[in-house]
């Protein structure tokens, strides 16, 4: 496909409860807990910066305000700052300020999956392509995982998401490819199955927290069929394009860090830690005190 349509919006679905992160979770978004001293949500509209995106629409839930907030001028703060000279301080707070009117936020007033999330964004995302990213996945890589996605949609003109290789056995946690050609980094995408048991599984190629979409599998979404677990899924959907539109799963280059359970959380923690420069040596350091250790 020629010249595909420029890719500017994004859609984070940042409405879950966090349940496996109570009671932190019980009065803020686990989207705001912090990986060192970014929240998860700075660490995708950062990576989805880098891929060009320059609209961004969160899906929340009752309880999400202080999301938007963050993205907010904090007066009172910047003010107290500049007058106590806190250069640094100022700096940090700058990538969380947005362009007045490149954000927008959208109630899904019911949990009914991941699809429905998407169709709620139907509005804001119209008929252009879109990235998703779901904050619970981090990617640590040279260049960032959705600009990775991207320079993929721009080759092929379709859908792209990001996949990786699991254990056989975890088929049944993740949505899974029926692949095609494969050239070792883009692999065509025939089908897809969402949770299949390992013995049912068509590859061990799952994907990850980040896609992006043409509008074609809006129709699909609008038509809220339930698929597994009674939710309206958005891989039944990008499915239902298949043979209408490109489709392939992108083998990223980077690490993933699984922040939606606690041990990926806090292995997140580390190596991100070990990534800054002013806390790698100390991080080191105190992580000896504890080899060995039953």
């Amino acid at each position: 496909m020629s010249n595909p349509k420029p890719l500017r919006k994004a859609v984070l679905p940042v409405a879950g409860l966090g349940t496996r992160f109570l009671p932190a979770t019980k009065a803020m978004p686990k989207e705001m807990l912090p990986v060192v001293d970014k929240p998860l949500i700075q660490y995708a509209i950062d990576e989805a910066r880098a891929a060009g995106i320059e609209e961004f629409c969160l899906i929340t839930g009752r309880g999400k305000d202080s999301l938007i907030d963050y993205f907010d001028i904090a007066y009172e703060l910047e003010s107290t700052l500049k007058e106590r000279n806190k250069v640094d301080c100022l700096e940090a707070l700058e990538p969380s300020s947005i362009q007045a009117g490149s954000l927008i936020a959208v109630r899904q007033q019911e949990p009914l999956g991941l699809g429905h999330a998407i169709w709620c964004a139907r509005s804001f995302i119209g008929n252009d392509p879109f990235a998703i990213l779901l904050p619970d996945d981090m990617v640590m890589s040279q260049k960032g995982c959705l600009k990775q996605l991207a320079d993929a949609y721009y080759e092929t003109g379709g859908n792209v998401v990001a996949v990786s290789e699991v254990p056989r056995e975890h088929t049944n946690r993740y949505g899974i490819l029926d692949t095609g050609k494969d050239d070792g980094r883009l692999v065509e995408v025939k089908g897809l199955v969402e949770k299949p048991k390992p013995e049912d599984a068509p590859s061990n190629l799952s994907i990850i927290g980040r896609y992006i979409l043409t509008p074609d599998v809006m129709p699909h979404l609008a038509k809220l069929e339930k698929g597994a677990g009674g939710e309206v899924q958005l891989t039944d959907a990008m499915a239902k394009t298949i043979g209408h539109v490109p489709f392939h799963g992108l083998r990223y280059e980077g690490v993933r860090y699984d922040c939606g359970n606690k041990l990926g959380f806090l292995e997140a923690q580390i190596a991100f830690a070990l990534e800054r420069p002013e806390l790698a040596e100390g991080v080191r350091e105190f992580l000896k005190k504890y080899e060995g250790q039953n």
